[in-house]
């Protein structure tokens, strides 16, 4: 069976797509910093799933996630990211120290985990980096964030250039009822956002058609029958 590791794996956008890909018969391995949260995930996922909890940031864990798929990967789902300190607030106010770790968490650990893992892509392999909307626009309060995202973008394209064997994908999910939604917005009602599942036909469609390596919205990507 075809398998995938899932940082950020234990709720969300992660823990929707691992069920979508768990339901067609794939291996998933998730991972997250609550070994908690993250073990339960991979017992209501059912036997296909294998829990490593950890955080992306840290090498030790990286080379657990390394460890754990031994006979290699077909997928790479970098969708672990941050916001940094909440409530959000403007550039000028962001304490040096939080746009590091928004940095560390969306930017360096990902290409770091990549850099791991690049020996255990099979052939045919494809990586995905979930961004956002906000690598594209300009939201205020947003900018540690945004950046990170434009930085991944930029990254993740070069990848393609640098290394077509692989499919390098960017993709915007679009907003979503998720908890970090929900701290970027204290207080306020999210109801009106659609949950993590409705986007996962989206990402299931592009491993699907397989795509050239590049961005794409989910929205654009869920077949027609799915959005009736």
């Amino acid at each position: 069976m075809p398998r995938a590791l899932i940082t950020g794996g234990s709720a969300g956008l992660g823990r929707a797509l691992a069920a979508g890909l768990v339901a067609r018969d794939w291996d998933v391995v998730i991972t997250g910093r609550d070994e908690g949260r993250v073990r339960a995930a991979a017992r209501e996922l059912g036997p296909s799933a294998v829990a490593v909890a950890g955080d992306v940031t840290d090498a030790w864990h990286r080379a657990a996630l390394l460890a754990a798929v031994p006979d290699g990967l077909d997928l790479l789902v970098n969708n672990a990211s941050t916001l940094g300190a909440t409530p959000l607030v403007p550039l000028t106010r962001l304490p040096e120290q939080v746009l590091r770790d928004v940095w560390e968490t969306n930017v360096v650990a990902p290409m770091a985990l990549i850099r791991a893992l690049r020996g255990s892509l099979l052939v045919g392999s494809a990586v995905v980096n979930v961004t956002s909307d906000a690598a594209v626009e300009h939201y205020e309060t947003w900018g540690a964030y945004a950046a990170s995202k434009a930085a991944l973008e930029h990254l993740t394209l070069t990848l393609a250039a640098e290394d077509p064997d692989v499919r390098w994908w960017t993709v915007d999910p679009g907003d979503m009822r998720t908890q970090m939604h929900q701290d970027a917005f204290p207080g306020e009602d999210i109801s009106d956002r659609p949950l993590p599942e409705s986007v996962v036909p989206g990402f299931l469609a592009l491993i699907d058609r397989r795509p050239p390596s590049g961005r794409y919205r989910a929205s654009d990507l869920v077949p027609a029958s799915a959005r009736a």
